[in-house]
């Protein structure tokens, strides 16, 4: 089980943000999320969305730096993506 998370490169709310993802369990992202001070209400259904800032501390705490492609295949590969359409129908 690893914890993954991407570059800062996604903008909102005039700051960059990474995604932080486990590549096999949510439990598994959620402890980790929670054990490095990442609120839940930064959690999205998949994955997590952090601020820049806290990058570089998410990956000394053990996060796998990777690049978004990475981020993604490893997150469809464990079969926890949601997909865009079910997020656009509520499942």
């Amino acid at each position: 089980m690893t914890i993954l998370i991407d570059d800062p490169r996604w903008p909102a709310h005039g700051r960059l943000w990474s995604h932080l993802i486990s590549d096999s369990d949510l439990a598994e992202l959620h402890e980790f999320a929670e054990r490095n001070d990442i609120p839940r209400r930064g959690f999205d259904r998949d994955h997590y969305d952090v601020p820049a800032e806290a990058h570089e501390r998410l990956v000394a705490a053990g996060a796998k730096p990777v690049d978004g492609h990475t981020l993604v295949r490893a997150l469809i590969a464990s079969g926890l993506r949601v997909t865009a359409r079910e997020r656009r129908h509520g499942a």
